[in-house]
C-alpha cells in the first residue's frame, strides 16, 4: 500500500495526476447524511435487539431537575406540578371559560333575533344590558389573563413563551359576534 502525503501535494512537480479524495460528505448536510446512515442502520435491522425495544420509558429518573428532583417527584406524587405548568393551566381553563360565556351569550343573541316575533322593549333593554355586562367583565378577563401570561413568560425559557391576547382585536370581534339590538 503506497502511502501518498497530501500536504506535499501542491509542491510536487512530477507530471503526476493530481486528485484529491472524495469524502463521504461532500456535497452533502451532515444532518442528511446521519439520517441515511440511521435509516439503513434500520433497513438492515440493526436496532431490532436493542434492551428495551417496545418497552415505556422510564421517566421516574429526572436528573436533569437538578436539586429540584425530590420537590418535583413529591408534586407529582400529590397530583400537582410545578408553579409554571399550573399557572399554564389556570390560563386555558380560564380562556376556555370566558369563550363559553361568550357562546352562551351569542346563543341568546341569535336566539332573540331569528324568532318569529320580534322582541318586546323590555326583553331588548334586558339583552343589551347583559351585552354591555358581558363586554365590560369580558374586557377585564382579558386584561387578567395577560396578566397572568406575563407572569408564565416570567417564569418559564423564553422556548414555552406564550403569545399576548390582542385585546382591542378580541373586543372588536366580541362587538362583531353579539351587536346591540335596537331600541
Amino acid at each position: 500500500m503506497d502511502f501518498k502525503d497530501w500536504r506535499n501535494a501542491a509542491n510536487n512537480t512530477d507530471g503526476a495526476e493530481q486528485t484529491r479524495p472524495v469524502g463521504k460528505l461532500s456535497g452533502r448536510q451532515y444532518q442528511h447524511y446521519i439520517e441515511e446512515q440511521i435509516q439503513q442502520a434500520v433497513a438492515r435491522g440493526d436496532f431490532d435487539n436493542l434492551p428495551g425495544t417496545g418497552k415505556p420509558l422510564n421517566l421516574e429518573d429526572d436528573a436533569l431537575a437538578g436539586d429540584k428532583t425530590s420537590a418535583y417527584r413529591l408534586l407529582k406524587q400529590n397530583g400537582y406540578a410545578p408553579p409554571e405548568i399550573e399557572l399554564l393551566k389556570e390560563i386555558r381553563l380560564e380562556n376556555e371559560r370566558v369563550e363559553q360565556q361568550l357562546n352562551r351569550l351569542r346563543s341568546q343573541s341569535r336566539a332573540l333575533r331569528t324568532r318569529r316575533v320580534s322582541p318586546f322593549p323590555g326583553e331588548k333593554r334586558a339583552y343589551n344590558d347583559s351585552v354591555e355586562k358581558a363586554a365590560t367583565a369580558y374586557e377585564g378577563k382579558l386584561r387578567a389573563l395577560n396578566r397572568k401570561i406575563l407572569t408564565f413568560n416570567l417564569s418559564v425559557p423564553a422556548t414555552m413563551h406564550m403569545t399576548f391576547l390582542d385585546v382591542e382585536k378580541k373586543m372588536q370581534q366580541f362587538r362583531d359576534a353579539s351587536p346591540l339590538l335596537p331600541e
